[in-house]
């Protein structure tokens, strides 16, 4: 592992990705990174990771804090783009430099999974984790996906290893690679997951670990997914009972009826897509994801309670726009493969369910979010991984018994959707770490601009002093 480890990245400036269009400018420096495809096998097939870095802006830094957006499947350059900028001036971007990397298959890393094209997109290609209950996966559609994912991607061996544990592999060469004894890290989301396999894998080479809106590592995939279902149910309720003070609120006013009644405005999408003005139409599966996506964070909820009036008139531009927004889909339908490398990954880190497995998850998440059932009964769900080349590699519970490792901070919001509260809780607990909790409704914390999370995280980052037992911010 000689030649790996002992790399030293040829950074060079380049023009930083901009998440947003009024997104500020930074300062970027981009390289590459091999590193083994399988780690039994060093001499064999090799894979590039994309790094981005954000130089520290001060003249002592004490190295550089690695950082990942989640997914599994975003691309972690664009994210220390955002980082820095968000952080611009946080005395974390002047002793820190910001380095992001597009994990193995994510992005501008090679070999990049790649399962659809944008046309097979554009027609709701299968790639959720999320039930829809009206189109599920067929046996011949999950054989499909193995061999078209395969081709696309570079093979069956690059389906076998973007797992996390390969993922966590990397982070350890790319340590080394920046000259760091010791990792400094901040995840969200799936970051969290990461951030804590590498944990379990090399605790005595963590200097420091942020975790927000964590993925809870005591929870298999049906436990974890049927906790995120009562989170969207949940944010819905809690976005029906505000819309219910006005009298013109589309899903009526009174909270208690509000899930029958977004029911009866989406379920005749099933066999009849509402109109929208680019003519490519809404349909039920759509209407439910542009929903759930406003369920992320508290300030999407008047997009879309404003989408469903829309809806209500017969069209359904908003709701579209919502779902086109979590799907990266650009304005001339171009699709990043975010999701679909989501999927691959997910295919190696989550349990692998038979079909009855699976038919039983997709019942419990409709008795567990109610407001995305389509109502019809579920006779058999097929897991989308059934035929993937190897088992899953991840394991649960994962990153606990671990000795020898520093105090990690957790951050968890109270109304968080995506990762309930009480995997942020369990994260903590099962690491031996510290918990800042966040009163608010949003997936996450770190980026939000809040000045409470700010000096916690910074003081923990910089000088490693942890917040008190308790402590809690107000977003």
């Amino acid at each position: 592992m000689d030649r790996f480890y002992g790399q030293k990245p040829a950074f060079k400036p380049c023009d930083a990705p901009k998440p947003t269009p009024d997104a500020p400018d930074v300062e970027a420096e981009c390289a590459r990174l091999k590193v083994p495809l399988d780690y039994r096998n060093p001499k064999g097939r090799q894979a590039e990771l994309a790094l981005l870095r954000v130089p520290a802006r001060g003249k002592k830094p004490i190295g550089s804090l690695l950082v990942n957006p989640g997914g599994p499947g975003f691309p972690g350059t664009e994210y220390a783009a955002l980082t820095a900028a968000a952080w611009a001036k946080s005395p974390i971007t002047e002793r820190f430099h910001i380095v992001g990397f597009d994990p193995r298959g994510v992005g501008a890393s090679t070999p990049a999974l790649d399962c659809y094209t944008d046309a097979e997109r554009e027609r709701d290609a299968k790639l959720s984790s999320i039930p829809a209950g009206v189109d599920d996966w067929t046996k011949q559609e999950t054989r499909r996906l193995v061999e078209q994912c395969a081709e696309r991607s570079g093979g069956k061996q690059v389906l076998a290893h973007v797992g996390t544990r390969d993922a966590a592999r990397d982070m350890d060469v790319l340590r080394q690679a920046l000259g760091d004894a010791k990792l400094s890290f901040a995840g969200s989301s799936y970051g969290t997951r990461l951030g804590a396999v590498y944990a379990e894998m090399f605790p005595k080479r963590v200097r420091a670990l942020v975790l927000d809106g964590a993925m809870d590592p005591l929870k298999g995939s049906h436990e974890r997914r049927v906790q995120q279902a009562t989170g969207m149910q949940r944010s819905f309720e809690r976005m029906a009972a505000s819309c219910a003070t006005k009298p013109d609120c589309p899903l009526g006013t009174d909270p208690g009826r509000a899930t029958r009644a977004f029911q009866n405005l989406v379920r005749p999408l099933i066999g009849k897509p509402a109109r929208t003005s680019d003519g490519r139409g809404l349909t039920y599966g759509q209407a439910v994801e542009g929903m759930i996506a406003a369920m992320y964070s508290k300030a999407i909820w008047p997009a879309a309670i404003a989408g469903l009036a829309e809806l209500k008139a017969g069209k359904g531009d908003t709701l579209l726009k919502l779902r086109d927004t979590y799907h990266g889909r650009t304005a001339d339908g171009v699709y990043p493969d975010s999701l679909e490398a989501t999927m691959a990954i997910n295919c190696l880190d989550e349990d692998r369910h038979t079909p009855k497995e699976e038919t039983a998850l997709n019942r419990a998440w409709f008795k567990a979010a109610p407001f995305s059932d389509p109502g019809r009964s579920v006779k058999e769900a097929r897991d989308g991984c059934e035929y993937w080349p190897v088992k899953p590699t991840l394991g649960y519970p994962y990153a606990t018994g671990i000795k020898g490792l520093p105090d990690t901070l957790t951050v968890s919001v109270t109304g968080d959707a995506a990762t309930p509260h009480e995997g942020g809780v369990n994260l903590a607990k099962t690491l031996g770490g510290s918990l800042l909790t966040v009163e608010g409704e949003q997936h996450g914390a770190l980026l939000a601009g809040n000045a409470c999370v700010n000096e916690a995280v910074a003081a923990y980052l910089i000088d490693l002093e942890s917040p008190a037992e308790g402590a809690r911010c107000e977003l």
